[in-house]
Order: structure tokens, then sequence, then C-alpha cells
């Protein structure tokens, strides 16, 4: 899952919001494409993974899913790795804040933006709805007190529990989420994405139906256009997820994310302890629903 997202975060870092004739011309899966205007190397991801990283670690630890322990994940993630990508304002506001107190007193949560969204895929392994649709409420409540901001994120894990536990085909993806939580999620997408979460999601959730591998789904993300490293970290996120959709993404895009130490090997270790805890849950028989 972390792996997939990265990737599709990476590679729609070099096409957020570029013209559509660069999308045109380069969107074949050949290579990490560099920014016209951003600073980021091609191959690295940005906070939609850094933030996927923070709230992965938090199930791992086992902790209390409160807001002080996310909001420390959510420092301690920036502090150890400051990186481009973040919205200005926010990562002035990660820069000057010490801990996850001073982030919970300080921050302005009245977002409707896609930044919950965009880390809740993880939340999805937990084994039941409303565990799932409890938790990403919780953390998007930290950032993104708002009925769009909570909903996409709510929509965005339950995507990956979904396809974690069986629970249909594909297609009938947005429909399922449509019982769960309020949105038109079964509507088609057209056209290009902006800043709303629920945009990413839905953009998201139309490209996954359309696509039977994992290469047309992330080529379809882009050509949306707009915060298409949004979409991509999203569907990338439950696609990988989904027995429909084969694997088969380019090994130059694996080989060529980024490796440091929070790069493809760490995000390899988190996805393995997070499929053990997966199969935990599966084996303990909860009822999913």
């Amino acid at each position: 899952m972390l792996v997939e997202l990265a990737i599709g975060d990476a590679y729609g870092a070099g096409f957020e919001y570029a013209d559509v004739a660069l999308i045109h011309r380069h969107n074949n899966l050949s290579t990490f494409v560099k920014h016209p205007r951003h600073k980021i190397i091609p191959g690295s991801y940005t906070d939609d993974t850094q933030m996927s990283i923070a709230i992965a670690e938090a199930i791992l630890s086992g902790d209390s899913w409160a807001p002080e322990m996310l909001a420390q994940k959510f420092v301690d993630a920036f502090k150890r790795d400051p990186r481009e990508g973040y919205a200005r304002g926010f990562f002035l506001f990660l820069q000057n804040v010490e801990d996850g107190t001073q982030f919970l007193k300080e921050i302005e949560p009245t977002s409707d933006k896609s930044g919950a969204a965009m880390r809740a895929a993880p939340i999805g392994i937990y084994p039941r709805i409303s565990m799932v649709i409890k938790y990403s409420a919780i953390q998007a409540a930290l950032t993104h007190n708002t009925p769009d901001g909570i909903n996409a994120a709510i929509a965005s894990s339950l995507m990956t529990h979904y396809f974690l536990y069986g629970l249909g085909p594909k297609k009938d993806l947005g429909h399922f989420l449509e019982r769960q939580v309020s949105g038109q999620w079964a509507a088609p997408w057209i056209g290009k994405v902006t800043s709303k979460g629920w945009m990413s999601v839905r953009a998201a959730i139309t490209a996954i139906g359309r696509s039977n591998c994992l290469s047309e789904l992330l080529k379809a993300c882009i050509d949306f256009s707009g915060d298409v490293d949004t979409v991509a970290t999203i569907a990338l996120a439950a696609g990988s997820c989904c027995w429909e959709i084969e694997h088969d993404l380019p090994e130059h895009l694996f080989d060529g994310l980024e490796n440091g130490t929070w790069g493809r090997d760490y995000l390899c270790s988190l996805d393995a302890k997070l499929k053990a805890l997966w199969e935990e849950y599966k084996l303990s028989g909860v009822d999913p629903v």
C-alpha cells in the first residue's frame, strides 16, 4: 500500500497543476518528471506520503488513538525529514511548533482541502467500518475539522478497507461509500481536480473504476490534471489492495523512488508490518461491518 502510494505521489508531483500539454507529452510512466516550477527532485515523495507514514506509525504504535498522539506523530515525521510539498502556511507552522501539544494549541483546523484525505489510506486496515470511520474522523479533525474535510478522509480510508476486506467489486465502490458517508461518491468525476478533498477522492474512485492495472490507474489519475499527486496517492493506495487490479507498475518507478532513511525500504518495512496486522485482524474473525 505505502510503496504504491508513494510512487503515485512522487510521479504525480511532477504534474501537479502543470499545463495539460506537459501531461500529454510525458504521462507515459517512462520516468519521474521534473515539475516545471517546483524544486522537488524527481522520484521524491511529498507531504501526502510523509503524513501517510505518520498515520501508519500511529497505527503500528498501538497507542490510544487520540489527537495528542496523532499530532505528535505529524510533528515527528516532519521534524526528522523536512521536505517540499506542504502548503506554505502549514510548512511554516510545522517548522515553528515543537511538539504535538503546541500543534493542537495553535492549529486552525478549518480547512476543507485534501490534506486529511491524502493521508487516510492506512486506516482502512482496521477490521470494522465503524472503527475506520471513527479513527478517520479523529485524525481529520486535527487539521480539517469541516464536514467536507472529514467526509473526504472517511471515504478515502474506506476505499482501502473495502478492498482489503473483500466487500465487493470495484464497480460498486462508490455506492458502498455513499451508504457509509455523505457525498456523491458514485458520480463519475470529469475534468480538472482542484484543492477540495472530496474532488480528489471522487477522481480516484472514477480512475479505479476505469482501470484494470496499476499502470492504467496511475496514468488515468494524472490525465485529470490539477491536484493529481493527491488523486494518485489516494487511488494507488486503494488500487494496490484491489484483487481486480493487476500490479504492473514499471520496475524503474520502484527503483527511482527515493530511498534514503525514510524512503522506499522504510516504506516496505511499514507495509510488511501493516500487512501482518491486517492478517491478524482477518484471522480474528471480526465482522468488517
